[in-house]
């Protein structure tokens, strides 16, 4: 096969020098309501082409690179006093594989848990391309299931506006769970 980056042969779909040299992570901080912040990794125009592969067959070998380069990574580094649930925002297959789940699986570690099913959207309403008031009109309506009482960290690949985020922060709450802070891959804002 060949490099997405450089076209050049490879074993894996980024080759490792493209990995190293392109994809090397920087740690972004964003309040999105006071004392909640999302935290990303790169800025939307570093990853927009590798993320749109979410809806290609070989997209799942796409976020596996980017979430080990970026979530393990952090995983390994992350310190609670109590194990914390890593919950991927609408974790369904849409395209053979939920890109969600494969980076909040990144997460799984000795503090952290991957929790997979409970978060799902009722709506499954396009956001790509909408602005901030499309998205308040249009809510994703989150079904939770299976969690409560918990500690939470919430995982999705892209933050525009962070509504989505702060809407299923709020179900997580409902069921009183605590939600540390999100974790996406990439922040449309930078």
């Amino acid at each position: 096969m060949r490099c997405l980056l450089c076209e050049k042969p490879s074993f894996s779909v980024i080759c490792k020098k493209c990995q190293s040299n392109f994809l090397f992570p920087t740690f972004h901080k964003r309040e999105l309501e006071e004392g909640f912040y999302n935290y990303s990794f790169y800025s939307l125009s570093e990853l927009e082409d590798l993320l749109s592969s979410k809806y290609y067959f070989f997209g799942d070998r796409v976020f596996n690179v980017l979430a080990k380069l970026s979530f393990e990574r952090f995983a390994l580094n992350f310190k609670f006093d109590e194990i914390t649930y890593a919950v991927p925002i609408d974790d369904h297959s849409r395209h053979e594989f939920s890109h969600t789940a494969i980076l909040a699986r990144a997460l799984n570690s000795k503090n952290i848990k991957a929790q997979y099913n409970v978060l799902r959207a009722t709506n499954i309403v396009k956001y790509a391309g909408k602005d901030k008031e499309y998205r308040e009109k249009n809510p994703r309506q989150f079904k939770l299931t299976n969690i409560h009482d918990k500690t939470t960290i919430l995982c999705d690949d892209i933050i525009t506006t962070g509504a989505t985020i702060r809407e299923a922060k709020k179900a997580l709450e409902k069921k009183n769970n605590k939600v540390l802070f999100s974790l996406t891959l990439a922040d449309a804002k930078l």
